[in-house]
This record gives structure tokens, C-alpha cells and sequence, in this order.
């Protein structure tokens, strides 16, 4: 009799976390020096992502137990996904709009890549719910207070210049840096979930 071997939900949400953490180091690298190649290694990352992704669901479909709540594997999943979908579309709209880098944007990508090196870090504990998993969490969420911050202060200088053309394709990139730190936050908060469920 053959048995259906079991999948290691641990090591594959891990995969996904530090591919997006990946993904958000390549959007700072963008920001600093932005160049086509650049860029390019953004949207090579997210496809890379999307695979870890989809492994993750075939997973999910085949397997009946699963070490923590189907839904909270599948919404992690998610939220980590989303973090370097946002960062794709981010360069992608850049590039496209011939949009300049800038301090705000530069800033912005840092605090993202920081609250992404602390959800994988939180994501490597969670095997054993290991102390350190609380810190981490309660750290991406820091930051994710900080990009508001970020996000509010990019807006009000944004709103001070002159060409509407520009406010409308910068706001546009800020709303996505945005929304990628809600994700983040969302990751937290669903690890959060996790920690207390299985306490």
C-alpha cells in the first residue's frame, strides 16, 4: 500500500517568507541605484514567489491534517505572497510611468525589508512556537506603524508640488508600499492567531 507522503507546511511557509523577504531586499537595491536590470531581479523574485505559492496550495488540496488551521496556513501564505506582489508592482509602475526614486520611496522599501526580516523570523520559530516568536511579531508590527507614519509624511510633501501628473503616479507608488505593509501586518497578526491557538 502506498501512503501519500505528508507536506512539511513549516518548511513551506518558510520558503515563502524568505523569498518575499528576497523580493522586498531587491525592491531596496531598486530604490537606492533603479535601473532596468534592477528591476528585472524584482520580478524574477515574485515569479519565484508565486511558485512557492502554488506549491503550497497543491499542498494544502491533497492534505487532510495539517499542523496548525487549514485557513491560517492558506491566509499566511497569502499575506506573505502579497508582500512581494506589491513590491513587483511597485517597480513595474516606476518603470513604467518613469517614475524617479526619492527619499520617501527609498526609506519606505528599508522598512518594509526590516518587518519581512522579522516575519521569517517568526515564521522559522513556528515549529515549536519558540519564545522568540512573539518579539518578532510584535517588531513587524512596529514597523508597520512606522511605514504609516512614512506613508502620511511622503503624502504631505507629495501634495506641495506643482505638476499633477506627478502627484497622481507617485501616490500611486506610495499606495502600493502601503498596502504591501498592510500585508505584513496582516502576516503578524495571523501568526499571532497561531501562537494563541496553539499555546
Amino acid at each position: 500500500m502506498w501512503f501519500r507522503k505528508r507536506s512539511d507546511f513549516y518548511a513551506l511557509l518558510l520558503a515563502q517568507a524568505k523569498k518575499s523577504e528576497e523580493g522586498l531586499f531587491a525592491l531596496c537595491r531598486f530604490m537606492e541605484h533603479p535601473s532596468p536590470e534592477l528591476g528585472n531581479s524584482v520580478e524574477v523574485i515574485e515569479n519565484e514567489a508565486d511558485d512557492l505559492r502554488r506549491n503550497l496550495i497543491n499542498a494544502l488540496n491533497l492534505t487532510f491534517i495539517t499542523p496548525f488551521d487549514r485557513e491560517d496556513v492558506f491566509s499566511l501564505s497569502r499575506a506573505i505572497d502579497d508582500m512581494v506582489d506589491y513590491a513587483k508592482s511597485t517597480v513595474e509602475e516606476m518603470m513604467l510611468f518613469e517614475v524617479k526614486s526619492n527619499t520617501h520611496l527609498t526609506t519606505m522599501a528599508r522598512t518594509l525589508y526590516d518587518a519581512s526580516q522579522h516575519i521569517t523570523a517568526a515564521v522559522s520559530n513556528l515549529r515549536k512556537i519558540k519564545t522568540p516568536i512573539q518579539e518578532h511579531i510584535i517588531r513587524a508590527k512596529k514597523l508597520e506603524n512606522q511605514m504609516e507614519h512614512l506613508y502620511r509624511e511622503a503624502l504631505v510633501d507629495l501634495f506641495k508640488h506643482p505638476d499633477v501628473v506627478t502627484v497622481l503616479k507617485l501616490r500611486e507608488i506610495y499606495r502600493h508600499l502601503s498596502n504591501a505593509a498592510d500585508r505584513g501586518d496582516e502576516a503578524a497578526n495571523i501568526l499571532s492567531d497561531i501562537v494563541v491557538k496553539n499555546a
